[in-house]
């Protein structure tokens, strides 16, 4: 006799959540999570994870933890590197920016550095200040910033910096945001 299970519907949460709501029925049921099917009498904690994740809960739980330690590793890391990496960074704005912004620039770069990006609108920046200095076109320095994998937040930063140091900047601003 084939059985015959009720479909509940899993509401937002993670997986452990959704194996909870599986395993609370006095019936059979099942659900999808992520596009695989759970079942409340064949599935385990450990088959529901690796059914959804490809490993099991402790395999998972392993990973996650690694990646969280990996991630508070780097962000020390690069916390300790931000006095070694302003050097650099004002070097680089030195060969880049005219004098008259040298002064906002030095001021800037460690407040960037110790930021949500990490520095990395320092360079972008970069890249277009100095083509936009050279005489390039506006339409090649738009190419640029539309290829340089920005999020909204982040296009905006850059748009904003290169506003504020570069003399086409604003010209290159209104032309990018069109």
């Amino acid at each position: 006799m084939e059985k015959k299970y009720r479909e509940i519907e899993f509401g937002f949460g993670d997986l452990n959540e959704a194996f909870r709501e599986l395993v609370s029925h006095d019936d059979l049921v099942c659900g999808e999570f992520n596009g695989k099917m759970l079942y409340s009498d064949t599935d385990s904690l450990d088959s529901v994870y690796k059914k959804v994740t490809g490993k099991t809960k402790h395999e998972f739980d392993e990973m996650a933890r690694k990646s969280q330690e990996d991630y508070q590793r780097k962000k020390r890391e690069h916390k300790e590197a931000i006095p070694k990496l302003t050097e650099e960074w004002i070097a680089k704005g030195k060969e880049v920016l005219d004098e008259k912004y040298l002064e906002t620039w030095n001021k800037c770069v460690p407040i960037r550095l110790g930021d949500l990006y990490e520095g990395m609108e320092l360079g972008a920046t970069l890249e277009i200040v100095e083509k936009l200095n050279g005489g390039c076109d506006l339409k090649e320095a738009k190419e640029i910033i539309m290829n340089q994998g920005h999020s909204g937040m982040s296009f905006g930063l850059v748009c904003s910096m290169i506003g504020d140091f570069c003399d086409r900047g604003n010209e290159f601003v209104k032309f990018a945001r069109q």
